[in-house]
């Protein structure tokens, strides 16, 4: 319903009520009660808080001030300034923005978020639209976070997949496992080429051919009609003489505090210092929030640094600013809490479970099991808007079946690039997933337009990873599995530059 009406809050209400009403088979009474209990879970469960939750939604309300404080202390116009000299045209600023996302790939709510806001003033100058922005930063999050071990996935991978690893016949240390299990995860690594090829080539094709021409054109970033998350609406104040400190420091400081902060909160949770350890056991959502209130604390100081001579300011200005920055993340926060409440409902379906039991009901061949876990952890996590959920339920099974079928462990490591490769496709392409979301708020662009315009990218991505765990299944050779991946990535590649004219071009040549 996304993709067909681009109206997010409407999709996602209609299909939590759709959920609610097949759980109870229809019955009213029991359906409001479900209705209630699920709005309630949202913020307490099991007698608690659901800290989680609270504090992600927190972060993004801080990373909304945040964002109006640098504006009003002229640090973005100073920025963009600063960048106008150096990034000289629309291929330069995607490249930074590509080069950011594989940078920050610390864990994937944070990049998705502060990638966008860093890039979105050079991207907008540049005439690059909203869903393109989306668009890599999505593609850089996600796929780069779940190949590196020293990421909040990477080390929690590591821990799922402990356990599977000491009942099988591999003798490989687990970290030496994860690594080889990146290599095997095509869709991550296709993920990957094809945003290095898209930047490059200027590659716009689909839904993102009709947003890129609007904006290289001049004719707006994005559609005037687009529901955007994160977006000021009110007109604050600017101070004209603000540096790029102002929102250099800031940022700099909240990636401090996030790295700081799951440092500490992982060390002290897992008893141990160990860089595993620690990344495996931290709190994510508390260290997001470390590093939201240092970075605002910062950027407030050098707004009233800056302003404190300028008549426009006051302090009930200033404070009135913030609150309208944090006011602008409340559509993002409303389509992300739908979403969680859609994706618990689904969970009560046993949607997980269902894509499970397809895979241990098919008679066929271990390694072909291979290709058929990538395509039903890639389903799972469409459906669910979740790839941890593929993550917890498929890697265990993945594990059980080919310790069975395969004695000395040679296809467990195939079949666990697979799950990981599959959920990463399924949750990039999945409109109810929150990292669909927050790459949607970073960038400033409509979910729907982000939704519609990233899908034929990332089902590119995943027929190249099918073509190469097919090859893998019939030669059982991953070399030749990830070179036909490369491949087909390739050819794919050339076809669709053929037959798209590069948006750069167009523009130049109509000039």
């Amino acid at each position: 319903m996304v993709i067909a009406t681009r109206k997010v809050l409407i999709s996602l209400l209609s299909g939590s009520l759709l959920s609610i009403l097949l759980i109870t088979n229809f019955h009213p009474l029991e359906s409001l009660k479900l209705l209630i209990s699920g709005v309630v879970e949202l913020f307490w469960v099991e007698g608690e808080l659901n800290w989680y939750n609270i504090l992600i939604l927190t972060f993004l309300l801080e990373l909304g001030a945040l964002t109006a404080v640098v504006l009003m202390s002229g640090g973005t116009k100073a920025f963009s300034n600063w960048a106008r000299k150096r990034v000289k045209n629309r291929r330069d600023s995607q490249v930074l923005t590509a080069i950011l996302g594989m940078v920050i790939f610390i864990d994937d709510y944070f990049n998705a978020l502060a990638v966008g806001q860093i890039s979105r003033p050079i991207s907008d100058q540049q005439n690059v639209s909203r869903a393109k922005l989306a668009y890599l930063v999505d593609s850089s999050s996600a796929p780069t976070v779940v190949l590196v071990p020293l990421s909040s996935w990477g080390a929690s991978i590591i821990g799922i997949m402990a356990p599977i690893l000491a009942a099988s016949a591999l003798t490989m240390s687990e970290m030496e496992v994860f690594l080889r299990s990146a290599a095997m995860n095509f869709y991550a690594i296709a993920a990957i080429i094809l945003l290095w090829v898209v930047v490059i080539w200027q590659l716009d094709f689909g839904p993102m051919r009709k947003e890129e021409q609007r904006a290289a054109h001049g004719h707006g970033v994005m559609a005037d009609n687009d529901e955007v998350p994160g977006q000021i609406t009110e007109a604050l104040p600017t101070h004209d003489r603000g540096t790029i400190q102002a929102l250099a420091i800031p940022f700099v400081v909240l990636v401090i505090g996030v790295i700081g902060g799951m440092y500490i909160t992982g060390g002290l949770a897992a008893g141990s210092w160990g860089v595993l350890e620690v990344m495996a056991n931290a709190d994510v959502a508390a260290s997001l929030n470390i590093g939201g209130v240092a970075g605002l604390l910062v950027g407030l100081a050098y707004c009233i640094r800056y302003t404190r001579n300028d008549p426009q300011f006051s302090a009930s200005v200033i404070t009135r600013g913030s609150l309208d920055g944090a006011k602008s993340m409340l559509p993002a926060i409303y389509i992300l809490l739908l979403a969680w409440m859609l994706g618990s409902l689904i969970g009560q379906l046993g949607t997980g479970e269902y894509f499970a039991s397809l895979v241990t009901s098919l008679s066929v061949s271990a390694v072909w099991l291979v290709p058929i876990l990538f395509l039903v952890a890639g389903g799972m996590a469409f459906a669910t808007g979740t790839s941890w959920g593929s993550f917890g339920i498929l890697l265990p099974l993945a594990g059980e079946i080919m310790n069975a079928a395969s004695p000395d462990g040679t296809l467990l490591i195939p079949a666990f690039g697979a799950v990981l490769a599959g959920a990463v496709w399924g949750d990039h392409s999945s409109p109810i997933s929150d990292t669909t979301i927050l790459s949607s708020t970073g960038a400033g662009c409509s979910v729907g337009t982000h939704v519609n315009t990233q899908l034929p990218y990332a089902f590119v991505g995943a027929a190249a990873a099918l073509v190469g765990y097919v090859l893998f299944a019939i030669t059982t050779s991953a070399i030749i599995g990830f070179i036909s991946m490369i491949v087909a990535l390739g050819v794919i590649a050339v076809v669709l530059k053929s037959l798209n004219k590069s948006t750069v071009a167009e523009v130049a040549a109509e000039a």
